[in-house]
């Protein structure tokens, strides 16, 4: 079970430098491939999360679940954001998604 969740936090690490490439991507020069870059980003982070916790649940694992909260709160943000930016490309939504991305990690860190 180990290696699958390593993996889990492997593709969900890389998700999250998807999201920052789409963000810079777009703050850069506006690529057109820039906001789909971001949602499809903040799409897997979100789903790899949530395997993340189910797997780390089944295992021994012990959650603080308030945490799980705040960040799956901030994750579903960033894919909104996401999804309003393929809608509509916005650099104020692609540094929102950026800027969410970024707290999530503090969150994951220093909490």
């Amino acid at each position: 079970m180990d290696i699958v969740y390593s993996a889990l936090v492997f593709l969900h690490l890389l998700a999250m430098a998807g999201i920052i490439a789409g963000w810079l991507m777009q703050q850069m020069g506006g690529h057109a491939k820039a906001p789909k870059v971001l949602l499809h980003s903040s799409l897997t982070q979100l789903v790899v999360g949530l395997l993340l916790v189910g797997v780390g649940e089944m295992g021994d694992a012990d959650f603080d679940h308030v945490k799980i909260a705040v960040k799956l709160v901030v994750a579903l943000a960033v894919v909104v954001a996401g999804v309003l930016n393929v809608r509509r490309p916005d650099s104020r939504l692609a540094l929102a998604a950026g800027v969410l991305t970024v707290l999530n990690v503090g969150v994951a860190v220093f909490w």
